[in-house]
């Protein structure tokens, strides 16, 4: 049940990630916003299977 509860909040993350790619241009805030999406699943993953 955890597995499902986690990639369901990844996905959410994935989701919000690109509408919000999507209304920016700028190259400099895309990648801070994939660094910023990659670090909060990593620390998703971190706090529930470690």
């Amino acid at each position: 049940m955890e597995n499902i509860s986690y990639y369901l909040l990844l996905l959410l993350l994935i989701v919000i990630g690109v509408i919000v790619v999507k209304k920016v241009a700028s190259c400099m805030i895309k990648s801070v916003v994939t660094i910023v999406l990659i670090a909060i699943a990593v620390a998703i993953y971190w706090l529930y299977f470690t």
